[in-house]
Order: structure tokens, then sequence, then C-alpha cells
């Protein structure tokens, strides 16, 4: 399998030019991020062409994350936001060379209004990214860990894929979360697989390095690998002590 660094959890003390380095140092094959912002693309750009690595993937600004957001695309009242950062996640994706981009649904009541409104921006979305040649994700969160977010099962991402039916929507099938909601992952995975643009894995129930819990990832990633899955997959955990001291896990997968 190939493994991408979430940059989002790991090297968090380097700036993200550094951090893409130490990825390729650390023997990932690709990275990934949550909030680049900050960082100029060009600074960006010129960091993936040094090290080689392909960057999959960034989300769409959050919102005021000490008010409670966690996405806007789903909030009604906040159309115009929404589209701003979806604007700005396509642009900077574009100018950096980053593959994708996450839609981040927000936390609403799962009602009618909210879900027409996610569907709205997302094909407003795809619209803007197909221009560039960027793929959307969308991806089912668990409610424990935020509640109340708009969009947490496999079910709900396939109905919306169903019936937008735009070819550069895909889902970001994180194992962490859709263990905590779901489980039967590797039966989900086998019948989403052609609907999924990303996976990403992590230790249940605690999110750390996935060597342990309640998912036996050698199996499962073999499982995915006779599925016929050739992308990549994400590790989006949060190190128990550091970035470095987490990383065993990685050259064991790589040789099993």
């Amino acid at each position: 399998m190939k493994f991408s660094a979430n940059l989002g959890f790991l090297f968090t003390e380097l700036d993200l030019p550094e951090a893409i380095h130490a990825a390729k140092a650390a023997g990932f094959d690709a990275v990934e991020c949550h909030f680049p912002y900050e960082t100029p693309p060009a600074q960006m750009k010129g960091a993936l062409a040094q090290t080689g690595l392909r960057m999959l993937g960034l989300n769409t600004w959050p919102g005021d994350r000490g008010a409670g957001d966690f996405g806007l695309a789903a909030l009604p009242d906040r159309v115009a936001d929404a589209h701003t950062e979806i604007a700005r996640a396509v642009d900077y994706a574009a100018a950096a060379g980053v593959e994708a981009v996450h839609v981040m649904a927000g936390r609403t009541e799962g009602d009618k209004k909210a879900e027409d409104c996610f569907r709205t921006n997302l094909n407003h979305a795809c619209d803007l990214a197909e221009a560039r040649g960027i793929n959307i994700l969308i991806e089912p969160i668990n409610t424990r860990d935020v509640a109340g977010y708009h969009l947490s099962t496999t079910d709900h991402a396939e109905r919306i894929l169903d019936a937008l039916a735009r070819p550069n929507l895909k889902i970001m099938f994180d194992c962490y979360h859709m263990q905590i909601m779901q489980g039967d992952l590797a039966r989900t995975l086998e019948r989403l697989l052609p609907k999924i643009g990303h996976i990403q894995i992590a230790a249940v129930p605690d999110r750390a390095e996935p060597d342990h819990g309640e998912v036996d990832y050698r199996w499962l990633l073999q499982r995915i690998a006779e599925l016929g899955y050739d992308g990549f997959i994400g590790a989006e955990y949060q190190p128990k002590t550091t970035t470095k001291a987490s990383l065993g896990w990685l050259k064991g997968f790589c040789e099993s």
C-alpha cells in the first residue's frame, strides 16, 4: 500500500514546507493537509517539487471553530460564506497542485433545508473544481467526536453521490469515523469502492497510531488491496507522543 502523511496531525511542530520534507524523509509516499491557507501556495508547490510527493487533499475552512463551526456547506444561513471558502480552497488547490478539496458540511439539525443546501453547495463546488481538474470529497464524520455533524454515515454520502451524479465528487472514507458509526468496514468498503476517492486510518477508539485498537489494519489493508484499490492510505492519526516516535507502524505495514 501507498501511505500519505496527514500534516494536520503529523509533524505539526514544523511549518508546512518543512513538514512535507519530514514526511518524505520518514518514508511516506504522499501528503495531505487540513487548512494550509497561512502557507503561500507557491511555497507548498516548491516543497512538493523538491520532494517529489503529491499533495492529495485539503479541507475547506470550517468557519469559527471557537463558536462551534465545523464546516459551512450545509448551513442555509451561511451560503455566501460557504461559497467564499469553497472558492478559496479550489483556488489554493489549483495554485499549489493539490488534487482534491474536502468540502466540510458543518453541524445541522439534519433537516431537508440543510440537506438541500449541502447538495446545492456541492454542485457549485464540483463546477468550480471540475474546471481546474480537481476532485471534491465529502467525509462522513462520527457524531461522538463532532456532535450534530450533518454527514455521519456512508449511506447518506452514497445517496448524495447518486443524486448529484457528478464524476468529480467522491467519498473520503475515514476508517476511524466509520468504525465508530457503522463497523463492518470490509463489506462497506467492498460495496462503496468505486465511489471512494480516498481512505484514511487511525486506531479506534483513541485515534492514535494505527497499530492497536479495535481495527486490525494489517488485515483490512490487505483486503482493500485485494479489492483493487490502488490509491493512497491517509495516516490521519494523533500520535500518542511525537510523530517520529509513532512511526514504527509504517515500516511494519509497508513490509507486510
